[in-house]
């Protein structure tokens, strides 16, 4: 894996640290579709370049264990503790409508509607409650509401704005 470029990946989990004596860690789950756990058979580890067979994956006290195949004692555990537990980009969960990958917003475009006129690209998101902030080229902040972002078109790479009067100038430098 660590030949192929991180965009071909998905984290799905963080592992923590060993759980039992069988080889089993206990892991962050950086997903809100839980149910994806239940039908994976291999995952990746970052700094691998082979799959894991899954051989089990339960919740307990609110986080994740994986038993993945060839881990089978706590010190072979303790060598993935820290990893990203990755799934090739195109086994990634389905999402509802109006529901977008973090992934696939960074480097999209936004396009003021009134104008036709780029503002630039998203290069980052911020948690702020809701959907959020798209981060445009790098210190322009612009909520990802639906009310403003009106056609989010991820296959073209571009997201069309209507935005209020004044908003672009309360975050430019």
């Amino acid at each position: 894996m660590s030949n192929n470029s991180d965009s071909e990946w998905v984290a799905i989990a963080l592992l923590g640290k060993p759980r039992g004596n069988r080889g089993e860690l206990t892991a962050f789950s950086l997903s809100s579709k839980q149910e994806r756990f239940e039908s994976l058979e291999r995952v990746y580890l970052s700094g691998h370049d082979f799959p894991f067979p899954v051989e089990e994956i339960w919740a307990h006290k609110g986080a994740l264990v994986f038993k993945l195949g060839g881990i089978d004692s706590i010190s072979d555990a303790e060598k993935y503790h820290g990893c990203e537990v990755r799934v090739p980009i195109a086994e990634r969960a389905e999402l509802e409508s109006g529901e977008y990958y973090h992934s696939d917003l960074l480097g999209c475009q936004v396009i003021d509607r009134a104008t036709g006129g780029a503002i630039g690209a998203v290069t980052a998101l911020q948690d702020a409650g809701g959907g959020g902030l798209l981060v445009v080229d790098g210190d322009i902040l612009i909520p990802f509401a639906t009310g403003l972002c009106k056609v989010i078109d991820i296959p073209n790479r571009r997201i069309e704005v209507e935005l209020p009067e004044g908003l672009l100038d309360l975050n430019r430098p």
